[in-house]
């Protein structure tokens, strides 16, 4: 899922992009009005949803809400410290999804954008971002990886593959989709990726990297990360 992020406060725009970027989603973002709206103008891919400020440098964050609904039903999740019942009325009924009023919590921001965007009918369920199974403790949110207590150093495209498949562990990835979100949509087809990266991953993860317990193949299918332990901790959510 890809989300425009437009937020003219330097520590809010990176607290919203890394907590965006653990629930898995890609973040594009933008300090200004102009900025976001090149933006949109040369997205190479479409984009999912738009999270807006209003108060911004060089115009006001309404302005894009409305050329957004010119052209686009994007999902719009208008931020803002402005609390005028009026305010919210008006852009609500301009074509905003949702109003949310500053500080908020980001689970609660994450939250509504999963209830606008399922009101358009793409239904996003809570990704799971600690996740803990056996000997193995994987924190998305801290970027670490743990086995028996011990750091797992893992590179990039390591870590993003296994972040991949904790944010759906127990279910089932597609080899299609794990080369698209993890290496690209013009990868898709390159499965040999996958089986030199899962190999990698076992090695360094199970105790019998040739019987895997923990990073499971589907058959023709994909892969499937194992289910966490039921006693496992709940998942953390960025504050």
């Amino acid at each position: 899922m890809r989300v425009l992020l437009l937020e003219d406060d330097r520590e809010l725009r990176r607290t919203l992009r890394d907590a965006l970027a653990v629930e898995g989603y890609e973040v594009l973002t933008a300090a200004s009005l102009a900025d976001a709206q090149a933006l949109l103008a040369h997205a190479r891919e479409p984009l999912d949803l738009v999270v807006l400020d209003l108060g911004l440098p060089d115009g006001d964050g309404e302005e894009l809400l409305a050329a957004v609904r010119r052209h686009e039903s994007l999902p719009v999740l208008v931020i803002s410290a402005r609390q005028a019942e009026g305010q919210k009325i008006r852009l609500l009924d301009a074509g905003a999804d949702d109003y949310l009023v500053k500080p908020f919590g980001v689970a609660e921001l994450l939250a509504r954008m999963r209830v606008a965007l399922r009101h358009r009918g793409t239904r996003v369920s809570a990704a799971l971002t600690d996740y803990r199974h056996g000997r193995v403790h994987v924190d998305l949110a801290a970027q670490r990886v743990r086995r028996g207590g011990e750091p797992v150093h893992l590179t990039p495209t390591e870590f993003k593959l296994l972040a991949r498949l904790v944010r759906q562990a127990g279910q089932v990835v597609t080899h299609r989709q794990l080369l698209r979100d993890v290496w690209g949509a013009e990868f898709t087809e390159h499965t040999h990726y996958l089986r030199l990266y899962m190999a990698q991953l076992r090695a360094k993860l199970e105790d019998e990297p040739a019987e895997p317990r923990l990073l499971l193949t589907e058959t023709g299918v994909g892969y499937r990360l194992a289910e966490p332990d039921e006693d496992a901790a709940p998942p953390l959510m960025p504050s």
